[in-house]
């Protein structure tokens, strides 16, 4: 999701969006335009642009700013893709709008990170200190895995998408306070630490540096938490879809990346197959949760 894992508490815009290009309809990208739909501004976006329209891609934008806008302007045919989410969120919105919006490319994967204003090491954190997270369902067990990760929760059971009613509170050293993911940042001046997504990291003046803890994007269990470009099922191997990605892992569209980010994002190019199966795999655990 560039800027994932996050529900937003922002009122819908009542959006014009344009009819679909050629693309979408027929499947053959003749005219080599694509509207891809996205969350908020981003310099990123604007590199991406000038490098695809080099390459002869008119890349067009429908810009949002609720994250439960952009599937279903996808699905309704309004946008060709959209690039906001990562497979924990597709998976979640494939089955709960019993939809089949898929893969088609890989972007990159943005940490997750506990930070405190009270505390300078994860040693420092009391017995029974408080930890805020995001209370929504996809960034919560994503927050709990690395809090687990670094032994300050532990489960009942092992569980891949844990819930805060997963945490055994006697063996755990700390206390969860699940919050809206964007008063995270606010919530450190009242307790021992929160997790934070790194979207809010710039505006809230945090430096990654001085992170307590994040996760590792090389682990197995980060995998979900790829963002991505999406399309229709149907439209999924479109081969200008998949020069659009080509074209965001560029060298000119990564260094923007790397700026904007303060380096937190790590590049992902994993096979796009692999990629799919995982999301497979994710609806199945969220059909049977």
């Amino acid at each position: 999701m560039k800027k994932f894992l996050a529900t937003l508490a922002v009122a819908p815009l009542a959006l014009g969006l344009a009819a679909c290009s050629s693309s979408q309809t027929s499947g053959a990208s003749d005219d080599k335009t694509v509207k891809i739909g996205i969350v908020g501004e981003d310099p990123v976006n604007d590199k991406l642009k000038e490098v695809a329209a080099e390459k002869g891609i008119n890349v067009e934008y429908s810009v949002m700013t609720d994250y439960n806008q952009p599937n279903p302007a996808l699905k309704s045919g309004d946008t060709d893709m959209n690039w906001f989410q990562h497979i924990a969120y597709l998976a979640d919105y494939n089955v709960n709008a019993d939809d089949k919006l898929n893969i088609v490319g890989p972007t990159v994967i943005y940490p997750m990170a506990l930070f405190s204003k009270n505390h300078k090491s994860l040693g420092e954190i009391p017995e029974g200190g408080n930890i805020a997270i995001p209370d929504d369902t996809v960034n919560e067990a994503r927050a709990l895995l690395l809090l687990e990760a670094n032994n300050l929760v532990k489960f009942k059971k092992d569980v891949k998408q844990p819930t805060v009613d997963d945490v055994d509170t006697e063996k755990s050293k700390v206390k969860i306070t699940p919050v809206n993911a964007q008063q995270t940042v606010t919530s450190m001046e009242s307790t021992d630490g929160a997790v934070i997504n790194n979207d809010f990291l710039k505006d809230a003046g945090l430096n990654p540096k001085d992170a307590l803890a994040q996760d590792d994007p090389s682990n197995e269990y980060a995998k979900p938490y790829v963002n991505l470009f999406v399309s229709t099922d149907e439209n999924k191997d479109n081969e200008t879809y998949k020069e659009v990605v080509d074209i965001f892992h560029s060298p000119e569209v990564q260094e923007v990346v790397k700026q904007e980010t303060a380096g937190t994002a790590v590049e992902v190019k994993t096979d796009v197959k692999e990629l799919r199966d995982t999301l497979k795999k994710t609806e199945e655990e969220a059909r049977n949760k």
